[in-house]
């Protein structure tokens, strides 16, 4: 039996025949929907994208689209490429990364957390690094959990930090501490979670469990918030109660512009860091020594 081509061949194949500008085409025409509106987007001439399509397709010796009057939709090929696309690009991305090491520099370490980590602790970190390994050049990147763990995993991320990180074949999961999120109020004299002003943030299914275990008779908040920082931010500005990270909280605490309300319980939120089994050793091992430090600290 004659054997497929196109579509079929390993990604390391597709790698070799594909400019990584067409596949960025191909993918901003799936994400738009369009010819024109991925034109508009790529900031060139829509016979440009036509072009780049057809070259690629010619490449792959299949057809990739289907044009219709409401955009463009996906063939069975298309689908097919669409699971290797976005891995190419950012493999592409990631090699020239690695290969662009700054001037004075010896290698480049890309670290991330997820969007509720960056204040202070992957801040503290960059900051720790840049004292302890000069050497390096840094790329910080922040973004949400199921995002960051596929980076980790796919090697566009060497480390990163966060909460609950699913376990999964390639990874090294260490923990780092085990933080507290704890009840706090900018009004001294009030502080439960009955106030009209207790404001509910998503920290995640296992703090929702624990919470309405400690309150079964806990009302529905009025106010509630997915991103633990925005919370914090109307929490200061606006006023109210929640619960938050404890280190997230504790300058202000200090500061007397918050409060902690005492006797109030605590729920566990540990943090921790996540690193592929194939990253390079001699430049993951120290980044890890200084984050732990920076924890320590």
């Amino acid at each position: 039996m004659q054997r497929r081509r196109g579509i079929c061949c390993s990604f390391y194949a597709i790698n070799r025949r594909v400019d990584v500008e067409l596949a960025r085409t191909f993918l901003e025409i799936v994400s738009t929907g369009s010819f024109v509106r991925a034109a508009e987007r790529l900031n060139v001439a829509q016979t440009t994208v036509s072009a780049r399509v057809r070259t690629l397709e010619e490449k792959l010796g299949r057809p990739l689209f289907v044009r219709n009057k409401a955009g463009a939709s996906l063939t069975p090929a298309g689908e097919q490429f669409l699971r290797h696309a976005p891995t190419f690009v950012q493999l592409w991305q990631r090699v020239r990364n690695v290969v662009a090491v700054p001037e004075g520099h010896q290698s480049v370490l890309t670290v991330g957390a997820e969007t509720s980590l960056w204040q202070p602790l992957l801040l503290d970190w960059v900051v720790g690094m840049r004292k302890a390994l000069p050497e390096l050049a840094l790329r910080a990147h922040v973004d949400v959990p199921w995002d960051l763990i596929d980076q980790v995993a796919d090697g566009l991320v060497d480390a990163a930090v966060m909460y609950a990180p699913s376990h999964r074949p390639g990874l090294r999961i260490e923990l780092l501490l085990d933080e507290k999120l704890v009840l706090v109020t900018s009004d001294p004299d009030a502080g439960t979670v009955d106030d009209p002003g207790f404001l509910t943030v998503d920290w995640g299914p296992e703090f929702a469990r624990e919470f309405s275990s400690a309150f079964p008779d806990a009302g529905t908040s009025g106010l509630s918030f997915d991103f633990g920082p925005l919370a914090l931010g109307y929490l200061l500005t606006a006023g109210g109660t929640g619960y938050f990270r404890s280190q997230a909280v504790k300058r202000y605490i200090e500061s007397g512009e918050l409060h902690l309300v005492p006797e109030a319980p605590k729920f566990s939120y540990p943090i921790y860091a996540v690193t592929s089994t194939d990253a390079e050793e001699a430049l993951v091992a120290p980044a890890l020594a200084t984050l732990r430090q920076v924890i320590s600290a």
